[in-house]
């Protein structure tokens, strides 16, 4: 569907001139700017709604970072978009909420896959398609956290649409299935809950584009509940750092590959 003649995005703005194939997309679009402070060269080139774009270069290739909001229908809007107008790779940096008791406070997830608890993957595939990050996105992550010397921790993340449900399920008037469903997201050893991956990883399969997640744990309830040591922590330099060491690294291996 085109919008404009000049074939700017209907909802962030943009066209191919605007961004690189390189994208972070942080939920806050607060978090753009800080994002961009990591660019060389960083510009604001839109801003709509809650989508704000900057963009600029890392070791000379065009990059861009792009907010998407809260919530998975904003950000396959997002993904769409971008994709449309030539981004191929896309790095969630957010925020979470740590489950296991061992993912503590201002450590960093990095999600392999992501449980479609959430509506909007479900109008792109069957319940059954699982949502997975990129391989390739998901193991820059990693060595990059590793290169950092950051604490991470690689797995299944849940995903939501209802943030209060989750923190508040008692309250719910389906409490019984929110409390047994994370009971069962517990058992099978998932590290954390956010809301956006499952609909992104989901989307990206379809157009055929990279995707990867990682995320600062704010705090874990669960071991709020053990009486364990919680703080709640809001930086998320830890991860956007990550986020950036990762996509020097997919731009080395690309550039590697186009050379051969």
């Amino acid at each position: 569907m085109k919008y404009s003649e000049d074939n700017t995005q209907y909802h962030i703005g943009l066209t191919s001139d605007d961004i690189g194939k390189y994208v972070i997309v942080p939920g806050d679009p607060d978090r753009c700017e800080k994002i961009a402070a990591h660019f060389d060269n960083p510009v604001k080139v839109a801003q709509r709604r809650e989508y704000v774009t900057y963009t600029g270069t890392l070791d000379g290739v065009k990059v861009s970072v792009t907010s998407t909001g809260i919530g998975g229908p904003s950000a396959a809007i997002a993904m769409e978009e971008l994709t449309k107008i030539g981004a191929h790779t896309l790095v969630r940096v957010g925020t979470c909420g740590g489950m296991q008791t061992d993912v503590k406070s201002g450590d960093v997830v990095i999600a392999n896959a992501a449980i479609r608890a959430e509506g909007t993957s479900k109008e792109y595939a069957p319940i059954e398609f699982p949502a997975v990050s990129s391989f390739d996105v998901t193991l820059a992550l990693k060595n990059a956290a590793d290169k950092l010397d950051t604490k991470s921790h690689i797995g299944v993340v849940q995903c939501k649409d209802s943030f209060y449900g989750q923190h508040e399920p008692d309250k719910m008037p389906i409490s019984y299935e929110l409390e047994n469903k994370w009971q069962a997201w517990l058992k099978m050893g998932t590290l954390a809950s956010e809301m956006e991956s499952a609909a992104l990883f989901t989307v990206a399969n379809y157009l055929g584009v990279r995707c990867g997640s990682c995320f600062l744990v704010v705090a874990n309830q669960e071991r709020e509940k053990a009486g364990l040591e919680n703080p709640v922590v809001h930086d998320t330099e830890v991860a956007i750092k990550v986020a950036i060491e990762a996509i020097r690294v997919l731009i080395k291996e690309d550039q590697a590959k186009n050379e051969h």
